[in-house]
């Protein structure tokens, strides 16, 4: 492996700016310090450019197997790299459903020999696969999905006794799709009745409504709060759900805890005019008061790590009428950069971008040695040029599908290195696919 000697960064880590050479040898960060040497390393000048550690996105759907039309590891790992992603968590509802052991270590083989990045899966949980459920390592898998809500194939999980089962019995982390089956199903027939099949994009938050967030998210909280469940709920998409979380005791110390979306976070009801169904996600974009009770949550910590939902389809599929589109939209290339768009609006702090992107999965998930710029620890890590503007474009868009939410917009903020495990993945436009990230592990 390459040694490599970063000169003159400012380094943004565990709530501090400053500047510091970084040496990194054999995939690990040696030394950090100032007026560095090493003989044979490979310099790089960072003056002027902030060191990051790379971002661990806990929530992506990359839809291989099965759905490679879309999306595969290959290219969204590529994407993810490019945007300053180093580590992922992957979801079960590939195609088949990742819901055996035999299934998922499937995933991790195909990860294994494609992936840029390093790279987690979840274990699926359906009403009828508690056994296998039960046989998950926790060392070595992220955790296990239950969605309780609308999903794909076998994985929604509506009966009580299975979520008492996985809720009492699961050996790790459960993550959580929360949205109310029963109050979408309403929704959507009351809509029916009243528009037929002139629904629109509009009317996708009141179908999938703040209501049934809140009622799932909150069923969830009580059973975990019951069973001592380590809970954590992706995709917070309501103000109300904010309180559902506690900011009163350490990360580490939470059994609870919760996941907010670049998407909420950028996006409200009022950009379905322009954006339609490509800004359709379950759960939906909602209001403004929502987008701006999800920031809030974020800074006063009810809201503990940011991620992507990454979930592309392709165009022609966006493009449907309202009823027929898939939710979802691909998100890792511009998920780091919308967010320091954020800080140089104002938003939100540069250490609080990195504590809520790398730092705080670190500690949510028990992961090994990743996730904060120490000595020992694995270099996982971005440099980014606050001001080196571009502007997002099919022709600088490297998602399988082709497309971006984010299409036509200029941020003022690039990624220009981003180091993997120990070696340069992406260089200003260009990569290194030869080299493999690893299995993420948990120190559980």
């Amino acid at each position: 492996m390459n040694t490599y000697l970063i000169k003159g960064a400012t380094l943004v880590n565990e709530g501090k700016q400053f500047i510091a050479d970084v040496l990194v040898k054999n995939g690990i960060i040696e030394k950090i310090g100032q007026g560095l040497s090493a003989v044979g390393a490979q310099e790089i000048n960072a003056e002027g450019l902030h060191l990051l550690p790379g971002m661990i996105d806990d929530q992506v759907h990359f839809r291989e197997p099965g759905l490679t039309h879309k999306a595969d590891i290959f290219t969204e790992s590529m994407a993810a790299v490019a945007g300053g992603i180093t580590s992922f968590m992957e979801m079960p509802n590939t195609v088949p459903n990742t819901l055996t052991q035999e299934l998922l270590a499937d995933k991790y083989a195909i990860a294994a020999e494609t992936s840029l990045a390093n790279y987690s899966f979840y274990m699926g949980a359906s009403n009828d696969n508690i056994e296998e459920v039960l046989k998950t390592d926790a060392k070595n898998v992220c955790g296990i999905k239950v969605f309780m809500g609308s999903s794909t194939g076998n994985m929604l999980v509506d009966n009580e006794k299975t979520l008492e089962n996985i809720f009492s019995k699961a050996p790790i982390l459960v993550a959580t799709h929360c949205e109310d089956e029963a109050t979408i199903r309403e929704n959507l027939a009351n809509y029916k009745a009243k528009y037929g099949d002139d629904l629109t994009i509009e009317m996708h938050p009141l179908i999938r409504s703040a209501e049934a967030c809140y009622k799932s998210s909150s069923l969830a909280v009580e059973l975990a709060k019951r069973y001592n469940t380590r809970l954590h709920i992706l995709h917070i998409s309501t103000a109300k759900e904010v309180a559902l979380f506690d900011n009163s005791v350490a990360l580490k110390d939470k059994k609870i805890t919760a996941e907010a979306c670049v998407h909420h976070l950028w996006f409200n009801d009022q950009d379905y005019a322009t954006k339609g169904n490509f800004i359709k996600w379950n759960p939906a974009v909602k209001t403004a008061t929502d987008q701006a009770g999800i920031l809030q949550g974020i800074l006063a910590d009810n809201i503990d790590v940011i991620a992507t939902d990454h979930a592309p389809h392709t165009l022609e599929e966006k493009q449907l009428p309202y009823a027929q589109a898939p939710s979802g939209g691909p998100l890792v290339q511009h998920a780091l950069p919308a967010l320091l768009e954020m800080y140089l609006q104002g938003k939100i702090s540069l250490e609080k971008i990195v504590e809520k992107t790398a730092h705080n999965l670190a500690i949510c998930f028990d992961i090994e040695k990743r996730g904060f710029i120490r000595e020992g620890y694995w270099a996982d890590l971005v440099l980014v040029n606050l001001n080196d503007p571009f502007k997002v474009t099919p022709l600088n868009i490297f998602y399988k599908c082709g497309w971006s939410p984010f299409d036509g917009q200029t941020f003022r903020a690039s990624i220009t290195h981003t180091f993997v495990s120990g070696n340069l993945a992406y260089l200003n436009g260009k990569f290194v696919t030869h080299q493999i990230g690893k299995r993420l592990t948990f120190e559980r």
